[in-house]
């Protein structure tokens, strides 16, 4: 492609076959160096520890979630026991486990604020 005075290439003069060879290989190196700098700042910035600590995250919500139904069962159960009101203590206090387990994981996920904030 010729270029005008001004040095950009002139749209008016058809491309020949060298032209977009040579504006597709500067494409080609140009991309190439693009990616080259994107690896090279996404390698350096990565915190393998974010992995970790999200997973642990994880089982703490998990595992607080079954301990207060376990904890509302036991409960409950006692209260079946002493009273003698079989199944109705179990099943209140297991649901009122479920509730204080979605409790813990809404604030544990920053959803709901924590008390006394």
């Amino acid at each position: 492609m010729t270029q005008s005075s001004d040095g950009k290439p002139d749209p008016t003069q058809p491309e020949t076959e060298g032209d977009l060879s040579g504006r597709r290989e500067r494409l080609d190196r140009e991309l190439k160096r693009r990616s080259d700098l994107k690896t090279a700042e996404d390698a350096g910035t990565r915190n393998p520890r974010s992995d970790a600590s999200g997973l642990s995250l994880a089982m703490r919500v998990g595992s607080e979630f079954v301990a207060a139904i376990i904890v509302g069962g036991i409960v409950g159960w006692g209260i079946d026991r002493l009273a003698g009101s079989s199944p109705w203590g179990m099943m209140v206090f297991l649901m009122l486990g479920f509730a204080a387990g979605v409790l813990n994981v809404m604030r544990s996920a920053g959803l709901m604020k924590k008390p006394g904030d």
